[in-house]
């Protein structure tokens, strides 16, 4: 209930507001020489003007043509509230305004048909992906087949020929094996061999192989 009070308090004050404005333009026109419905006229060209700049400042809050129109509507509107106060012979008008009421309907009709047909922003819209445009819609999709590759086996390499001992060699690794044998009592193997004597494990095995 509080909002419909409110409300109707709101719309209420418009319209004495708008009566009294209506009426101050109403008698400076008539003042200014425009009698009869003409004077009647004025008031209705300046409220339109204003809520039509309204509404186009409500559509696009950066036009800027929409905000001049609606300063010059309500200056009209407050100049007219402000002569009417006292400020102003209405018996006797200067030229200068005469000369401005006479010519605000031109000026009214002006910006009203350029706010009317003003270029409006182009309305949003969602653009469609490229891949979307051209895909198919009845396309069969192609299941993925993924083919396997068997590795190809590792070339077959020829055994290494045994490395050829040297005789010298050969008489010395014999005496380190009869001296491992007399005091260990077991032959012995390539490992140790090599160690004793400092060759590869290549040649330590041709070597034990010798031996035995």
């Amino acid at each position: 209930m509080s909002r419909t009070l409110r409300l109707d308090a709101v719309l209420v004050q418009a319209v004495i507001a708008g009566a009294l404005s209506f009426s101050h333009l109403h008698d400076l026109a008539q003042a200014a020489g425009q009698d009869g419905w003409k004077a009647w006229a004025y008031p209705i060209s300046v409220d339109l003007l204003l809520v039509a700049a309204w509404r186009r400042m409500r559509t696009h809050a950066d036009n800027r043509a929409a905000w001049i129109w609606f300063v010059i509507a309500l200056a009209a509107s407050l100049g007219a509230n402000i002569a009417t106060a006292g400020l102003l012979d209405l018996n006797d008008v200067p030229a200068w305004l005469r000369i401005l009421v006479a010519g605000w309907p031109a000026l009214a009709f002006l910006g009203g048909t350029l706010l009317a047909h003003a270029p409006s922003a182009p309305a949003d819209f969602e653009p469609v992906p490229a891949a979307a445009a051209l895909a198919e819609p009845d396309a069969e999709q192609v299941p993925d087949v993924t083919v396997e590759r068997a590795p190809d086996p590792a070339p077959q390499l020829p055994p290494a020929p045994a490395p050829e001992v040297p005789p010298a060699l050969l008489d010395h690794a014999r005496k380190v094996a009869d001296q491992h044998h007399a005091t260990t009592g077991n032959h012995i193997d390539p490992a140790t061999l090599r160690a004793r004597l400092g060759v590869p494990a290549q040649l330590a095995d041709a070597i034990t192989a010798q031996l035995t």
